[in-house]
């Protein structure tokens, strides 16, 4: 696990994202699409920020690979592509950024790692305890990535703004990451 995150996934989640793995594609898939909005989005609202431009560009390209390959999973399990409702994790998260800059920047950078870093700790109970094998070991595939990603986040944070002050942000934003999965979402998602 990413030591960033506050809390580690509780047991309950993994017997629900287990027993629901067709939603949990398809919330994967979703995720994934958004994971390369959220980088391109960035793109353009900071683009005289050229190692961050650098960096998402590299980010939104694998984001969107990883979108194709979940959508092959969808296909072969004959699941359709079909809007889900948002779990407030997200949104709950959003709504942290604070709207003047650099605050923004900063904050936006800080909320995609932390969303990275959970990406990264639940693809990896879904690699250990998924029963099929072939579906584990795809997981599996995806955890350096979602681990550099969310890397990639904190070293443009630091890179942007001062370190004391990122680390200082970073932290709250961890324990209100841990909060707003303090309640299990009634229906599986990858971040419920």
């Amino acid at each position: 696990m990413i030591n960033v995150l506050k809390q580690p996934t509780n047991w309950t989640w993994v017997e629900q994202a287990i027993a629901h793995l067709n939603v949990i594609l398809l919330d994967h898939s979703h995720c994934e699409r958004k994971a390369a909005g959220v980088a391109l989005n960035l793109m353009f609202r900071y683009p005289s920020n050229t190692q961050l431009v650098r960096q998402l560009t590299a980010i939104a390209r694998e984001e969107l690979e990883h979108f194709e390959q979940v959508n092959q999973w969808l296909e072969r399990r004959s699941i359709p592509l079909a809007p889900l409702s948002s779990p407030p994790y997200g949104a709950g998260l959003k709504a942290l950024i604070r709207p003047s800059e650099p605050n923004r920047l900063l904050d936006s950078l800080l909320v995609s790692g932390l969303i990275e870093a959970r990406s990264h700790e639940r693809l990896g109970l879904l690699a250990e305890y998924c029963p099929e094998p072939e579906l584990a070991e795809f997981y599996r595939s995806l955890m350096a990535s979602e681990a550099r990603h969310y890397g990639v986040y904190w070293v443009l944070a630091d890179t942007y703004s001062d370190r004391d002050v990122a680390k200082e942000r970073l932290e709250e934003l961890a324990i209100r990451e841990s909060e707003l999965l303090s309640t299990l979402y009634p229906e599986p998602r990858i971040h419920s």
